[in-house]
């Protein structure tokens, strides 16, 4: 489904701040920015997920849904997400992980890996088979090699993109409504480890 909205702009005309969605954010090391663009209720789980990367000590940043139902129209895609408070921070960090859930109906728990740094997916690759993460190189859309796309504009010029299958995203939490979403499973805390390892190794 394309996207309602074509640039931050026209979506804060006709949704509003506080209501249909928020931002949350924390600028720590410049490092790493770990990204959710499309969190809370649009591809649920990946603003959770993000934050408990990030940490206290990476930078977060998470635009999330708040709508009870229709999130999807929220949806801005990483090639034009282009909100203010986030470009400001891509520009203050080096390298960026972004989280994104697959939108189609993938039933395997899954992990695809894409974006501009190759080191960086390899590395993470590595880590999330370790934990025992399905996981391959992203293809198509996934693949994230775009310059402009928010994965690859940090200072560096290249960073990685992961997208969670929603059977992986569901397998994270007790049940998928946002009430559930705040208690996570043992494989919640293995797929934060493997990313948070994989981050560990960078020569950055």
């Amino acid at each position: 489904m394309p996207d309602r909205y074509l640039a931050f702009a026209e979506l804060a005309r006709h949704e509003r701040a506080g209501t249909d969605y928020r931002i949350r954010l924390r600028s720590s090391s410049p490092v790493f920015l770990i990204l959710a663009p499309h969190g809370g209720g649009i591809e649920p789980g990946t603003s959770e997920l993000a934050e408990a990367v990030a940490g206290e000590q990476l930078s977060f940043y998470a635009f999330e849904g708040l709508k009870r139902s229709g999130n999807a129209v929220l949806h801005l895609t990483s090639t034009r997400f282009d909100e203010p408070l986030c470009r400001a921070l891509l520009a203050r960090c080096d390298s960026v992980v972004t989280l994104h859930g697959e939108r189609g109906a993938e039933s395997k728990a899954a992990v695809r890996v894409g974006g501009l740094d190759e080191a960086l997916a390899e590395r993470m690759q590595d880590s999330l088979a370790r934990h025992e993460f399905h996981v391959s190189r992203a293809v198509g859309w996934h693949m994230g090699r775009q310059p402009e796309n928010l994965c690859n504009q940090g200072r560096a010029g290249c960073g990685v993109q992961l997208e969670l299958s929603r059977a992986l995203r569901e397998s994270a939490f007790e049940s998928f409504s946002a009430a559930g979403r705040t208690r996570r499973t043992t494989r919640f805390h293995d797929l934060v480890q493997a990313i948070v390892g994989a981050l560990a190794g960078s020569p950055r």
